[in-house]
């Protein structure tokens, strides 16, 4: 009597712990906007049985193996693990507060260590208040309100890599507070407005503490409505959207004496330089068709070069200049998916003379397995450098990589 007497208390349990989980579960996937993140499922979670907590973990991993050619260099091989991270995140309380935790251990990630300066394992740690859908408060480091691309997951990527532009203009992570106010519909004009304040200097940095800040705002526009499952958040139209669906946003950062050449990424500059970013995107989608186009330019209030006061003969330079980006793709109902990308970057004033001007041609080719989760990708990348001197140099590389994440 007393095993029948348990065994109804436990399947009386069941349906009322699963309607806990289940509620807590669907509240904290809706979207984090200061943190997006392509991912198919919703991780490996656990709730409290007094759903009090709440924890989720995914992780994602690139390996890739390329075959470089660059003029005036011997062909090589390159093999490596290019990303692998590990990401936690929750609740404490109540849904309202989130936090997220998002480590790196690839070495391409982490970086080179070098005396003085920390171990770059951390890219987020972030707590954020939300008090409805329409408004998300954040403090901590994260990917700041940037170009489309940057904001992006990398797993979210139908290429191998992000572009030459991004690679120079982006302004991606750094600590500091966040506003973002969402106002988005499937079917009906939507906007978004995006607001952070933080300390200019990237992320994981200790030990210099100053009077400048960086300042940063953005706005999305969607027309025709938002896109089918965040498509604003990955690239190519792997969901087919039944209507087209179109998106254009605009961001500009001031980022006052910023220490590093590309403010908040790159080497020491030997002085401070107050830099002024503008990012403008574009995306379309509609029946397996995906185009984006993206603007990115970087300015600064002095001459971009710097010089060591104590041996002028030494010197660096924030990459100052603009550049275009230009992708274009479709997928086939097979999951197949053909890419093309044409990107071109000049170089500032400034700098004419210590950096080239590139020209980038990319064609890739994947084949999605579990949408972005689990994809197979092929890419062969052409780059044009045209140097002050009137010099040229012509590289290529050919890319197979493989994605897989949770």
């Amino acid at each position: 009597m007393n095993r029948i007497l348990l065994l109804l208390l436990l399947l009386l349990s069941i349906p009322a712990s699963s309607q806990i989980i289940k509620h807590s579960t669907e509240d904290n996937d809706l979207k984090l906007s200061a943190l997006p993140y392509y991912s198919y499922g919703k991780g490996l979670g656990l709730t409290s049985p007094d759903s009090i907590f709440q924890l989720n973990i995914r992780f994602r991993m690139q390996n890739r193996v390329t075959y470089i050619d660059e003029e005036d260099e011997a062909p090589a091989y390159d093999g490596q693990i290019r990303r692998l991270r590990l990401r936690f995140d929750g609740y404490v309380g109540n849904p309202k507060f989130l936090y997220v935790i998002q480590l790196s251990f690839a070495p391409g990630d982490v970086g080179e260590v070098k005396d003085g300066e920390n171990l770059n394992i951390i890219r987020d740690a972030v707590v954020f208040y939300r008090p409805n859908k329409r408004w998300n408060f954040s403090f901590g480091q994260t990917k700041l309100p940037g170009n489309r691309q940057r904001v992006n997951s990398s797993g979210g990527l139908q290429l191998t890599d992000r572009t030459i532009n991004n690679a120079k203009f982006t302004i991606d992570r750094d600590f500091g507070f966040q506003a973002h106010q969402l106002n988005e519909f499937p079917n009906k004009f939507s906007w978004n407005l995006k607001a952070a304040v933080s300390t200019g200097e990237g992320r994981n940095v200790t030990g210099k503490s100053d009077d400048g800040v960086a300042v940063t705002g953005k706005g999305e526009i969607f027309p025709l409505g938002a896109f089918t499952k965040d498509g604003t958040y990955f690239e190519g139209d792997v969901v087919r959207e039944k209507k087209p669906k179109l998106m254009f946003s605009g961001a500009f950062q001031q980022n006052n004496n910023a220490r590093r050449t590309g403010g908040q990424l790159g080497d020491d500059l030997y002085e401070k330089r107050t830099m002024k970013s503008v990012l403008l995107d574009g995306m379309f989608k509609y029946n397996g068709w995906a185009a984006m186009a993206a603007f990115m330019s970087r300015t600064t209030s002095k001459n971009a070069v710097t010089y060591d006061l104590e041996d002028p003969t030494l010197s660096n330079y924030v990459f100052v200049g603009d550049g275009f980006d230009y992708q274009l793709s479709y997928c086939f109902k097979t999951n197949y998916e053909i890419i093309g990308r044409y990107s071109i970057q000049h170089a500032g004033q400034d700098i004419q003379t210590l950096a080239p001007n590139t020209k980038q041609y990319s064609l890739g080719l994947t084949k999605y397995i579990w949408e972005h989760a689990f994809k197979l990708q092929a890419e062969l990348n052409y780059d044009e450098l045209s140097y002050f001197s009137g010099d040229t140099k012509n590289n290529w590389y050919f890319r197979l990589q493989v994605e897989i994440g949770i």
